[in-house]
């Protein structure tokens, strides 16, 4: 295994709730209205300082997906997940794109999301309305 580079992003950023690496910018949000396991998600065009894992098909909420879990470079914890194909025509723009787990990571101000009432029971996660 290589050298990790740890990018330094500048601007309203979202980290790693348990080692502050950052991950991503405000200004690459493309939906709020993402749900998880834990609560809320965000879906983001653009994410850094993550690894890729292995990719496999997952029922989401939205239907079938291939996706990837992402992990923190800094500390290996598991903060979301990538979109890598969808099978539905309109869940395409998905693809490519990554979503973090408000309950996993701290956001611009610092600020802890605590998983509520609010989260799903089932297994994966999806917008329900984007």
């Amino acid at each position: 295994m290589g050298r990790v580079f740890v990018v330094t992003l500048e601007g309203k950023i979202y980290s790693c709730k348990h080692c502050r690496t950052h991950l991503a910018l405000s200004d690459h949000i493309v939906s709020k209205s993402f749900h998880c396991r834990h609560g809320r998600a965000y879906l983001f065009g653009k994410v850094a300082n993550v690894t890729v894992g292995e990719t496999e098909e997952r029922m989401m909420m939205t239907g079938m997906h291939i996706v990837a879990d992402i992990f923190c470079v800094g500390c290996g914890s598991i903060v979301g997940w990538k979109y890598e194909t969808a099978h539905e025509k309109s869940q395409k723009y998905k693809e490519g794109k990554s979503v973090l787990e408000r309950f996993k990571i701290l956001g611009p101000d610092e600020s802890n999301y605590w998983a509520s009432h609010e989260a799903h029971g089932v297994g994966g996660s999806d917008a329900d309305d984007v």
